[in-house]
């Protein structure tokens, strides 16, 4: 069974020869530079001193290149847009060191330049004679987004404002996903993971627009969430019209891609905390589902992709509501918040919802564990989700810097020895 049809097998919840990897293909489902790094010096795919590439820059992603997508066996390729949330394309790559002395390529476009005390500014596009829009303390591993939210006038707010980021796909964009489709459908064997944009409702790291120069409307982090609460009628407003421009976009970008697609990722809005749900399931109904229900529908009745949501946190009192909004994929499955175990899961909603993560907790086990801890997770996780298919493996969302490399090939080794017992049957 090759990666593709085994993947469609486990979305199909019917069980394949066994469980589907990804690592990469997403932005919520893979691992830091400097952990990529060490995971390929200690596979033998590189020599120390050997960099990587930086392929988002937010987070300091690192490129799962096609070496190790072999070593590992990964089933899973990722399709996105041509620039990252900064504003400028992956190219030109330039050396750089992080902050830990890990080697790196990054983008031309991105800034190697220190301020005096050592912190890193990234600008939108890479336009320095624009407000920065991320910060990498000295020291740090990734960027926190600065706002540069303008002042508000709640009393005559703009829903144009908050729509400045959406927009008719351009032609550029439209032939970058027909090439990019054609080339990972044609020259691998995977399924495709994309993400086309223009559909995560709220997102909160999208709110910001951190690849705007100049971004207006409701931008702060706070204020967002409490217009939420204080402001319903306008995000709502924001939302439909969001969700008109994306659904004219999705049309044309199906015509582009076509059936090469597996599944799409849809949004990224969390909505859960450790110890519950961050918004309450009426407010969810109300403000987002509409919307979710919108996007879902018009691709099952269009494509034959398969809908992913990406949702932090315990989410559990929410699951019956996101698979009535018709999604097909949860990730990343935190089942160290409350509520999440993992038999639970997959006993309620398991015959309804595809598992895309899950696999090993990056909170805890896979950075503080032993390596005979992550494999006996990794082992218990397989024989749980990956009963009747309908589980993709994946860790509870990005892997971290500084998690230790032996626990790294633990994991692995772990997959790859259930592989071997065929795990999934």
């Amino acid at each position: 069974m090759d990666s593709r049809k085994r993947v469609e097998k486990a979305l199909s919840h019917e069980n394949p020869d066994y469980v589907p990897l990804d690592l990469g293909a997403s932005a919520v489902t893979g691992m830091h530079a400097s952990s990529v790094c060490q995971l390929r010096q200690a596979l033998g795919l590189d020599s120390p001193g050997t960099p990587v590439k930086v392929v988002e820059p937010y987070q300091m992603l690192g490129e799962i290149a096609a070496d190790l997508i072999e070593a590992l066996g990964i089933d899973v390729v990722g399709l996105g847009g041509t620039k990252t949330l900064f504003g400028f394309e992956n190219r030109d790559w330039k050396p750089w060191t992080l902050f830990d002395g890990t080697p790196v390529l990054v983008p031309e476009a991105f800034n190697t330049e220190p301020e005096p005390n050592g912190d890193i500014f990234m600008y939108p596009e890479g336009d320095q004679s624009a407000p920065p829009s991320g910060r990498m303390p000295q020291g740090g591993y990734y960027f926190d987004t600065i706002v540069r939210q303008g002042p508000v006038d709640e009393a005559n707010l703009n829903v144009e404002d908050n729509l400045q980021e959406f927009g008719p796909i351009s032609d550029d964009e439209l032939n970058h996903f027909a090439r990019e489709a054609e080339r990972l459908y044609t020259e691998t064997d995977k399924a495709i993971l994309a993400n086309f944009g223009g559909t995560a409702f709220g997102d909160i790291a999208l709110v910001p627009a951190p690849w705007l120069k100049y971004p207006k409307g409701i931008r702060d982090v706070a204020e967002w969430y409490m217009a939420t609460a204080a402001q319903p009628d306008y995000v709502y407003q924001v939302f439909d019209r969001q969700c008109q421009i994306a659904l004219r976009n999705l049309a044309k970008i199906y015509e582009a891609v076509g059936d090469r697609v597996t599944a799409v990722f849809i949004t990224g809005t969390d909505f859960g905390r450790q110890d519950g749900l961050f918004i309450s399931p009426q407010a969810y109904r109300k403000l987002y589902q509409p919307f979710h229900r919108r996007v879902n529908d018009w691709i099952h009745q269009h494509t034959p992709w398969k809908t992913f949501i990406h949702s932090c946190g315990s989410v559990v009192g929410l699951l019956p509501d996101i698979i009535d909004a018709g999604f097909d994929v949860l990730n990343p499955v935190q089942c160290s918040a409350a509520g999440m175990d993992p038999q639970t899961l997959k006993d309620r909603f398991g015959d309804q919802l595809t598992f895309w993560g899950g696999g090993v907790d990056t909170q805890k086990t896979l950075p503080f564990g032993t390596p005979d801890q992550v494999r006996e997770e990794v082992r218990e996780r397989i024989a749980i989700f990956g009963q009747s298919g309908g589980f993709i493996f994946n860790t509870v969302h990005n892997v971290q810097a500084n998690t230790p490399v032996e626990n790294l090939v633990a994991l692995y080794e772990a997959v790859k020895e259930a592989r071997t017992q065929g795990s999934a049957e």
